[in-house]
């Protein structure tokens, strides 16, 4: 079976090509010209010099252009760099190097950055720029410069596809190689157990440039003739109405947006009475949240479990099927999740280890980076650092990231737990939880707490968490702030966080585990 991205488009779009592809501010655009589009974005490319295995380098939002250009590249056989728009010079800087891009799609509004950068670069030969830029390097003169009668260049099953790179929460990002094949069965074994048809309309409002969209509210409708619902911000009142006027099916989000929606004053039940499935990703989902939410607005949420280097998903609550609480769910079609111990033995049912994956979704490696890959994928299997458990159904329960497990004077503290009994305090709208140095005990728990209620207050919280949390899992210090720092897929910046610990506000100073 052939798992080239482009090859399964094509497919879809024969099938029904005056069915619409997407929907972006009110116009809708067929399958049939959604592939015209790509054909002759590659063409437009391909016309100067861009060519099968050259990496072309998206700092693009969510936005047309970026699925015409995505397609329009795998369509030429070269390979997609997708990038946050909004990262800073060094950090595009380095990508740009370290990826050897040789063309950049981006918005206008990077013009002046780019322009600078690509002279530093010397492998860059092309830039496009989208929102009314005019003249040579518009998007309209790429588009202008192709046809649509390019044949696609074929790719290999093997071939890379995308080069993703990490958000880099510790040293510098790695860029994980996805080949088609990683992307094409994530996508299948997603539209399998989600059972997403050619009727369903999918928002669209997670970032297009992390994996977590790309493959569940891109590739995988796309697969199957659904429509996207092109949304290029998050605002509640929009997605409200978005689901509502267009009856959209299926809504895909981190925990910070079922938050916000379960927080805004407008929202009603009956503004998702056409969803049929939600799914929660890119972290954990705070069981509090998901229980208010769905009492809410009277539609589940099934929660799953990825990372970039598995393109991404591993794990998901079956939608029709057993759902449990703060579970991840099981594995699955064709992937297997295995928790192990530090010598890479595997634990018993109920124990906590290391999560490990294999499958077909797992990258080929990180680009140019020997000792990384190495370290990560041993015997076909992805460590991934985070630590989990699984149950005899073989529901998994992500526990917390190695690195960010806490030691209270020998004890093991894990910082979700503490942040689930936080959660239920009806005060707060979001929390996260780190360990800070302590000189007698090792460490002590500090959380952060983002309030909904103003007059909450530390000692307020505080006897809260006594009654539902053991001695020495109770916050030594808590501090409120405005927001939390997060990546572009949601998950909190705990290293942000503890290198501002330094403003502690102590609640009990000097308590002991």
């Amino acid at each position: 079976m052939s798992w080239n991205l482009v090859r399964i488009l094509e497919k879809s779009a024969a099938s029904n090509p005056d069915h619409p592809a997407y929907v972006f501010q009110e116009k809708s655009t067929s399958y049939a010209e959604l592939m015209q589009q790509i054909s002759q974005c590659s063409s437009g490319l391909a016309s100067h010099g861009i060519a099968k295995g050259d990496k072309v380098v998206l700092l693009l939002g969510n936005s047309p252009e970026f699925i015409i250009s995505y397609y329009g590249i795998l369509h030429l056989g070269g390979i997609v760099v997708p990038v946050n728009p909004t990262y800073k010079p060094e950090e595009i800087a380095y990508i740009l190097g370290n990826s050897g891009a040789t063309a950049v799609i981006a918005v206008g509004a990077l013009k002046p950055m780019i322009a600078v950068l690509s002279e530093k670069i010397p492998s860059v030969r092309l830039t496009v720029y989208t929102n009314a830029e005019t003249g040579s390097s518009s998007w309209e003169a790429l588009i202008a410069s192709g046809d649509d009668n390019i044949v696609s260049v074929y790719n290999d099953n093997n071939d890379t596809a995308v080069i993703l790179y990490t958000s880099g929460t510790t040293g510098k990002p790695k860029g994980a190689m996805l080949s088609h094949r990683n992307l094409a069965t994530n996508a299948h074994a997603l539209h399998t157990i989600f059972g997403i048809q050619s009727t369903d309309k999918v928002v669209t409002v997670l970032p297009m440039f992390h994996i977590y969209c790309m493959t569940v509210c891109v590739n995988a409708p796309l697969a199957v003739g659904s429509t996207i619902l092109i949304m290029p911000r998050f605002q509640p009142a929009e997605i409200m109405r978005t689901i509502r006027e267009q009856q959209a099916t299926m809504f895909s989000g981190v925990p910070t947006m079922y938050s916000f929606l379960l927080q805004y004053p407008d929202a009603k039940r009956e503004d998702f009475t056409s969803i049929r499935l939600c799914s929660s990703g890119g972290a954990s989902l705070p069981v509090e949240v998901l229980h208010k939410f769905e009492e809410k607005f009277q539609v589940k949420i099934s929660e799953g479990y990825g990372l970039s280097e598995a393109s991404p998903v591993t794990a998901f609550n079956p939608p029709g099927g057993i759902r449990k609480w703060g579970s991840v769910g099981v594995n699955i079609p064709d992937v297997i999740n295995k928790v192990i111990d530090v010598d890479g033995n595997e634990l018993p049912r109920g124990e906590v280890g290391e999560l490990i994956v294999k499958g077909p979704n797992v990258m080929q490696g990180y680009f140019n980076m020997p000792e990384a890959t190495a370290a990560a994928l041993k015997d076909g299997w992805l460590y991934t650092g985070d630590l989990a458990q699984m149950d005899e159904e073989g529901y998994i329960f992500i526990v917390d990231r190695k690195k960010d497990m806490i030691n209270v004077g020998g004890y093991n503290v894990y910082p979700r737990e503490v942040e689930e009994v936080i959660y239920q305090h009806p005060g707060v709208f979001e929390a996260a939880v780190i360990g800070v140095k302590d000189d007698v005990f090792g460490e002590k728990v500090k959380a952060f707490v983002v309030r909904n209620d103003q007059q909450l207050t530390s000692d307020g919280l505080m006897e809260f968490c006594k009654e539902r949390l053991v001695k020495y899992k109770l916050p030594a210090f808590i501090e409120f702030i405005e927001e939390l720092p997060k990546n572009s897929s949601g998950k909190t910046l705990r290293r942000a966080l503890r290198e501002s610990s330094a403003s502690s506000v102590p609640s009990e100073p000097g308590d002991t585990p």
